[in-house]
């Protein structure tokens, strides 16, 4: 009987064990995740198009605010046709699932240059997906809509 019990007690103690590493780990990527968001935010306000693409997947796509899903390498953000002299994104929820990352939330740019709509604040809403694949975080998808004006 004491055997029993004392199995018991070692299994709900593995149990809990388990649980905290895996709140600790999502804890970790949650962090790192909101680290690479905010460092795409802040190469695409200096312009730096390198950058930024070291974190895209090569088959990185956006479904982007001008109704257009591209291939992001192909993109007006790669092609240096699309600046910002604002852009802040305030992100909501980060859904992990294993080696996918799932952010929502809210962005307010505004355009600069040559870029549609250059000097008005626009606030969006959008979805970005990452994949760890090769050991690094990626984007592999991203989805941004224009908010409606009242």
């Amino acid at each position: 009987m004491r055997i029993s019990l004392l199995g018991i007690v070692i299994g709900l103690l593995l149990t809990n064990l388990c649980k905290a590493q895996q709140a600790t780990t999502k804890e970790a990527i949650e962090k790192q995740i909101r680290q690479l968001e905010q460092a795409q935010v802040e190469y695409l306000l200096k312009g730096d198009t390198l950058a930024i693409a070291k974190r895209w997947a090569p088959d990185y796509v956006v479904n982007n605010p001008f109704n257009q899903a591209v291939n992001a390498r192909q993109g007006p953000i790669r092609r240096g046709s699309l600046t910002y002299s604002s852009f802040t994104r305030d992100v909501e929820r980060v859904l992990i699932h294993g080696q996918t990352v799932i952010v929502m939330g809210a962005e307010t740019v505004v355009p600069s240059g040559q870029s549609a709509d250059a000097g008005k604040t626009i606030k969006r809403r959008f979805t970005n997906v990452w994949m760890n694949t090769t050991g690094n975080w990626l984007l592999v998808a991203r989805q941004a809509s224009v908010l409606c004006e009242d």
